[in-house]
């Protein structure tokens, strides 16, 4: 999908480089011929009403993100949802709720004792309790940023199919692990993460070994991944199986 993933290694590693992240954020938003343009972001006075109304100071990964797409629905609410800012909220738990899944079956957030922080961990929750999500949330954002892109995709770009063992074995031989961290996958929280691959023009997720999403640059991208990984692809008419 992309040339390189050094932003990636720099966002994730020792020291953090959200710069970077951001970065990749555009560099994705171009390969997908949507790049991200002045307008796209989030005016600085509802981050600063936000802050009002919450009686704190934003994280700063946070307001950086929103200052650069956060009006951008195809990289932050195509699937699940990026809060508004104001809609931004402290939940019973004191945690900063900035994210929820589409049918309201997970949130994320940032605990309290952290959001004064530059870049806080974040946690996610499924409806019982606040557990960790990542160490950082500029990767958390990063991370929505694909999976939000995937799904805004063009039909004819993306597809996804349940995995077995076999398929996921594959997966591990024939693409590149993204240098992202294991994701806990919020619909099975004590099974396997999620977790991020690329190929040639293609990037995949493999949701706790159980569903994979792909996203490609072009159909032929696509349809390269269904040569190499046959099953049954949902976005494939029985027509074309036939064929």
């Amino acid at each position: 999908m992309l040339d390189g993933f050094d932003a990636l290694h720099a966002l994730c590693g020792e020291e953090g480089d959200r710069s970077r992240g951001w970065r990749f954020v555009c560099a994705l938003a171009a390969a997908c011929g949507r790049p991200v343009v002045e307008g796209d972001g989030v005016h600085a006075d509802r981050l600063q009403a936000a802050e009002r109304r919450l009686g704190i100071e934003l994280p700063a990964a946070l307001r950086e993100a929103y200052r650069l797409f956060g009006r951008r629905r195809d990289l932050t609410s195509a699937q699940d949802r990026l809060l508004s800012p104001d809609q931004l909220r402290c939940d019973a738990d004191n945690v900063l709720v900035f994210r929820v899944e589409a049918q309201h079956c997970a949130s994320w957030g940032v605990p309290a004792e952290a959001v004064d922080r530059d870049d806080p961990p974040v946690l996610v929750n499924t409806g019982d309790r606040w557990v960790p999500y990542t160490d950082r949330l500029s990767i958390a954002l990063v991370e929505m940023v694909l999976s939000e892109a995937m799904f805004s995709g063009d039909e004819g770009c993306v597809d996804n199919r349940d995995l077995d063992d076999a398929a996921s074995e594959a997966i591990l031989a024939m693409f590149e692990r993204l240098p992202l961290p294991d994701f806990p996958f919020w619909a099975g929280m004590d099974g396997p993460p999620v977790r991020w691959f690329a190929g040639p023009d293609v990037l995949l997720r493999d949701d706790g070994g159980t569903w994979l999403w792909i996203h490609g640059r072009t159909p032929a991208a696509v349809q390269a991944v269904r040569n190499r990984l046959p099953g049954e692809w949902l976005m494939v008419s029985a027509d074309e199986d036939r064929d």
